[in-house]
């Protein structure tokens, strides 16, 4: 596995780690279909969350969820309704919401995260 994948990777267990913390029910990682992939996929009280996380070693060429653009928000729209349809029992008709976390670091000493719900 390439460092980048390795990183990418702990990145997002960081990500669920935190986001458990806080609550969330996290119902899917790394979901695929046609259209892409979804990091997590989780569920706070009503809402269904979507989660786009990005993970960077530093900020030196910009900080990480400047990656997350309009042309990205629409794809993890497109990639939210997926799957609600494909996931039925769990989209419940209820409201769906895209979040984003980053984290920056090494993983061996942690990741600083910082996360930003309803990313527009």
């Amino acid at each position: 596995m390439a460092a980048k994948d390795d990183l990418g990777r702990h990145g997002e267990g960081a990500a669920v780690a935190y986001l458990q913390s806080k609550g969330y029910e996290v119902l899917a990682r790394n979901w695929r279909c046609a259209d892409g992939e979804i990091d997590i996929v989780a569920r706070e009280g009503a809402e269904l969350v979507v989660v786009e996380v990005k993970t960077r070693t530093s900020e030196r060429f910009g900080h990480p969820l400047e990656a997350i653009d309009a042309r990205k928000r629409a794809r993890l729209w497109r990639l939210a309704m997926a799957w609600c349809v494909a996931h039925p029992e769990h989209a419940r008709g209820g409201p769906v919401r895209i979040d984003a976390v980053s984290a920056i670091g090494a993983g061996h000493g942690g990741f600083r995260l910082e996360h930003l719900r309803d990313v527009r």
